[in-house]
């Protein structure tokens, strides 16, 4: 079964093709500055494609893609009618969607009345599931919910401490997100060590742009950093994270800001991007900071801190850690941030193999304390085609 795997964003689509069970990616790529006249077009199989062209809107996109898979047939061997169904990446499921769903009108109908708890996804991602349906209309579909893992943490931890008529009535509490990744991730730790991890007290590190901490307590999602929405928690290559809610207010009454404008400073002004001044490439920041940057420098201690933090909190909220596990371009690649995270925390038996850590390569083990710690590569589209084939077959 070839699966059609489609992440659409603000103004992108990521896509595969991906051939279960076997897991082969046949097509990969993506799409992004849709809605521009310079959208870049990238399309990845047997022969690479890229160039620029004005693309208005994701149905244009979807559409372009098609016809590209049309076009390179007699290269791939896979047209449109080699496709079988389509799998989304759906970041808000609300309370409700903790599992993978076969897209209806229902469905459909439900992921639209909760897009005002995720307005910049839920409505690109229900753009793409209707260019899907007028363009291959026969073709099933599937959504996956990105929270859909976190519906499993209790009632008392996903609460918020604020008015509680008004946290009901408006839907106010900790979803999480990232959870797709999570899943992978686990998945992988389990093919790496060999072993059920389901009785094991795990934290997750997705560090890439955006980051995210996770804490697994017997196979279920048990506290997760991001909230309500992606800006609560770690501070990531553009957003805040945690930070006092009446500086928020303080900042807007004294720069006469509307909530439009301080959501933007929150989301897209403020992260590691925004406090180095250099950009929302850690690398670059690590470069300053070698030159003697003082802001590149402050920047790298306040980023590992607040992961080193949330790994110590998460620890002790569940008795404990088996296992710490590292993921996404930071997470994978950085190995001075994985030790300057890792290095107070000998008292929960975390201690890292440097040799293992700063030279190895690929997945692997870089612990050689009682707690192991792993490097995996998270891989949400395969998630996203598993649970897609998982449904339809």
């Amino acid at each position: 079964m070839n699966i059609f795997v489609l992440n659409c964003g603000s103004s992108s689509i990521k896509y595969q093709v991906i051939d279960m069970p076997g897991e082969k990616v046949l097509i990969h790529g993506g799409i992004s500055r849709i809605g521009y006249d310079d959208a870049k077009f990238t399309f990845n199989a047997r022969r690479d494609l890229v160039f620029t062209q004005p693309i208005a809107n994701h149905e244009q996109g979807i559409d372009l893609l098609l016809k590209t898979i049309k076009q390179e047939e007699p290269s791939t061997g896979i047209g449109l009618s080699g496709i079988d169904a389509a799998g989304h990446r759906v970041v808000q499921g609300g309370s409700e969607m903790n599992v993978s769903r076969i897209i209806d009108g229902n469905i459909l109908d439900y992921i639209e009345s909760i897009a005002d708890l995720a307005p910049l996804h839920n409505p690109n991602h229900i753009k793409g599931i209707r260019a899907v349906q007028k363009l291959l209309p026969d073709l099933p579909q599937v959504a996956v919910f990105d929270n859909g893992f976190h519906t499993s943490i209790p009632e008392h931890i996903y609460t918020y401490g604020i008015n509680y008529e008004i946290s009901r009535r408006l839907g106010i509490r900790k979803y999480g997100f990232h959870g797709i990744a999570f899943r992978s991730m686990i998945l992988r730790a389990q093919m790496l060590l060999g072993q059920d991890l389901s009785s094991k007290k795990i934290v997750n590190m997705m560090l890439g742009s955006g980051t995210t901490a996770n804490a697994t307590l017997n196979g279920k999602s048990f506290e997760v950093s991001t909230g309500f929405t992606p800006q609560e928690g770690l501070i990531q290559s553009t957003r805040a994270g945690d930070m006092d809610t009446a500086a928020v207010l303080f900042m807007i009454n004294k720069e006469n800001l509307t909530t439009t404008e301080a959501d933007d400073i929150l989301n897209k002004q403020s992260g590691w991007s925004d406090l180095s001044g250099i950009g929302p490439d850690m690398y670059d920041i690590k470069q300053a900071a070698k030159k003697g940057d003082r802001r590149a420098r402050l920047t790298i201690d306040a980023v590992a801190h607040r992961f080193r933090k949330y790994i110590g909190a998460y620890a002790a909220a569940m008795g404990g850690i088996d296992l710490l596990i590292f993921s996404g371009g930071v997470g994978e690649n950085d190995s001075d941030m994985r030790e300057k995270v890792c290095e107070t925390l000998s008292f929960l038996g975390i201690a890292l193999d440097p040799v293992a850590n700063h030279f190895g390569k690929g997945e692997r083990i870089i612990s050689t304390g009682r707690v192991i710690v792993l490097v995996v590569n998270a891989n949400e589209e395969l998630v996203i085609a598993k649970d897609t084939y998982d449904l339809l077959s």
